[in-house]
């Protein structure tokens, strides 16, 4: 299989593959032979020229392999310890030996290397489901187009039924899209004016104009298959590990045969049974199954989740999650929906309408959810903004600005002066913070005009996921920028003990340090924007709702394209299972060797015995590994 072909995956029959497809007639071609030769039919030259024959057929993919590894990287692979193992037996006049060694190891690769590849293929058959052409409003005419000229910023028109074929903003138009394939989620999402969507979604009812904001070959599914292409290549610590053990245990292996076929010469003993147990030892010791134990296993399982969208970005990170001893959570938008409204206006020096107005006219140019949510309160009252100037964002604490000439502060009680807090307001701050509410004061230098409290709501599925996560032995924490009063509220509906509240961002760091220090594996789990400095600073962060958001799935390891956070438990069982099979494949290959070898340095087995039991366990390896990918 030539380079190209293996990063893309193989699509065709296990049959058609081809080390497959040369080890299979090269095995023809050595059990016809070893019939004819032993009924006398075929002349001894003969048989010899098809079995050399039959040698260069079926080992032609693999040998050349181990040759390039050892030429480009001077390190000496399993298939060097084959070939000796091929030679030895040749040498020896042992030609059907050598033949059937050469098939069967042949075959048990390109079974091997074709399992791998159609864990490969499998994420990139979503490719299949964006739609290959699509229709272009130009000059107010519909042109249909192949997807893949699109260009940004051009309008098409999704009708029902049809799969979106790049990303996209909504111009005109309302529709449930169903997001499965990109995000997971499960039920059709509810999309309307300027709202995004992505590559391969299905449109369910409404017809759509979107503007392109993204490139066919530039989407949020061709940038999530190749992330997950990526990952399936990067290698976990067992991995590593395994890799490292083989390159010294290898090279022992083929010091120790070559040792067990001159020594006894150098001696005076027989040569031919000694020759003979050294090509054994080559084949029976050879640690296939072991070096194998893990790729398969990472390749399943992160294919796997990258189908369900779930991008986990390499092997160690699916090895971490399987290790995970506890996580820790944001509050706002991961464990609650992310979308808070404003339940109560207060005025303390004016009218509420006046506090909503100055409010609405310095965080209309925030993103924070909260910010967002005195927008839409004061847009739903039908408020017009203010003029602002000097808007500056303190992170942690809030925002200020000036508004008719007056300098407000618009934030956490501890962005304003201290002595602007009296005992009157400081009592309505808690009884709010004991309702669950977030507190946002406004304020400027003559003191606090009013306040805005605003609730978020739980997410529906966060005290179910808390609960799975305690019953896995997970501990769980919560991690937040809203008070202690506040956050206990919510701790308390969720089910979760240990509560890090009123803290800032660089404050959330130091949060995931103390829980890594107590626990040694942690994930954090937040938005990927806001949190992503402590999302780089856990062992394993995980970023929600991702898709569309390249700044969210670069800051964390695992990226959730959806918002359903059930795929959190989701991705750290797969990992679990990962692990598990990892560490089955790891003992049993053990097991092999430790049958193996003693018995071929007793002269117990043949070389096609070793080669057989060889293969058996490396294909078995491979056949546990992909039970990775499946729950």
């Amino acid at each position: 299989m030539d380079r190209e072909e293996e990063k893309q995956g193989f699509e065709g029959k296990w049959f058609a593959h081809p080390p497959m497809r040369n080890a299979l007639i090269a095995g023809g071609i050595t059990g016809a032979t070893f019939f004819l030769s032993h009924l006398g039919v075929l002349p001894f030259g003969w048989g010899v020229a098809l079995y050399l024959a039959a040698i260069g057929l079926g080992g032609y993919h693999w040998m050349r392999e181990g040759i390039e590894e050892l030429v480009e990287e001077r390190a000496l692979g399993i298939e060097i310890l084959m070939i000796f193992a091929a030679a030895g037996s040749a040498i020896l006049g042992m030609w059907d030996e050598a033949a059937t060694l050469v098939f069967l190891y042949g075959a048990a690769e390109g079974l091997e290397e074709y399992t791998y590849a159609k864990t490969r293929a499998s994420i990139r058959k979503l490719l299949d489901l964006a739609p290959k052409e699509a229709r272009v409003l130009r000059n107010g005419r519909e042109v249909t187009i192949p997807a893949s000229e699109l260009r940004m910023g051009e309008i098409f028109v999704v009708r029902p039924g049809e799969s979106i074929p790049t990303d996209g903003l909504i111009l005109k138009g309302k529709s449930f899209v169903d997001e499965a394939p990109v995000t997971g989620e499960s039920t059709p999402v509810p999309k309307r004016e300027g709202m995004k969507v992505f590559a391969a979604t299905v449109n369910q009812d409404g017809v759509l104009e979107i503007r392109a904001t993204a490139t066919f070959e530039d989407n949020t599914l061709t940038k999530m298959i190749h992330l997950v292409e990526e990952a399936q290549e990067q290698k976990g610590k067992t991995q590593l590990f395994i890799d490292r053990f083989g390159r010294i245990y290898t090279p022992l292996v083929l010091a120790s045969a070559l040792g067990m076929a001159v020594i006894p010469l150098a001696l005076g003993l027989s040569f031919i049974p000694w020759a003979t147990r050294a090509v054994v030892l080559l084949v029976a010791a050879a640690p296939c199954a072991l070096i194998m134990s893990t790729p398969v296993a990472v390749a399943a399982g992160i294919g796997r989740a990258g189908r369900s969208g779930v991008l986990i970005k390499g092997g160690m990170h699916l090895e971490n999650l399987g290790k995970l001893r506890a996580i820790a959570f944001d509050k706002t938008g991961t464990l609650t929906r992310g979308k808070p409204v404003v339940t109560d206006v207060l005025p303390i020096n004016g009218d509420g309408k006046r506090v909503l107005q100055v409010a609405y006219s310095i965080e209309r140019f925030s993103e924070h959810p909260l910010a967002r949510a005195i927008v839409k309160e004061a847009e739903a009252e039908g408020l017009q903004p203010l003029e602002v100037a000097d808007f500056r964002s303190v992170a942690g604490y809030g925002t200020e600005a000036t508004v008719a000439g007056r300098h407000y502060r618009i934030g956490r009680q501890e962005l304003l002066p201290s002595r602007q807090v009296g005992p009157q307001i400081a009592r309505k701050i808690e009884e709010f913070r004991g309702e669950g509410k977030t507190v946002i004061l406004v304020g400027n230098e003559a003191g606090v005009e009013g306040i805005i409290a605003v609730r978020d709501e739980i997410r529906q599925d966060a005290p179910q996921v808390v609960r799975a996560l305690k019953q896995m032995h997970i501990r769980v924490a919560m991690l937040t920028g809203d008070s202690p009063r506040t956050a206990e509220v919510f701790a308390r509906e969720l089910g979760i003990d240990d509560v890090r509240a009123g803290l800032k961002p660089e404050e959330k760091i130091d949060a995931v340090v103390d829980l890594e220090r107590r626990y040694r594996v942690v994930g954090m789990v937040g938005d990927g924007i806001n949190d992503a400095p402590a999302l780089a600073r856990a062992t394993v962060g995980v970023a929600m709702g991702a898709a569309g958001t390249d700044a969210a799935i670069e800051a964390a390891d695992v990226a959730l394209m959806g918002d359903d956070l059930s795929n959190v438990l989701f991705a750290i069982r797969l990992g679990k299972k990962a692990r598990l099979v990892s560490t089955q494949n790891i003992v049993f290959s053990l097991m092999v060797l430790a049958v193996l070898i003693p018995t071929a340095l007793g002269g117990v087995l043949t070389v096609a015995s070793a080669v057989f039991f060889h293969e058996a366990s490396e294909l078995l390896a491979v056949a546990n590994g992909l039970r990775a990918g499946k729950l």
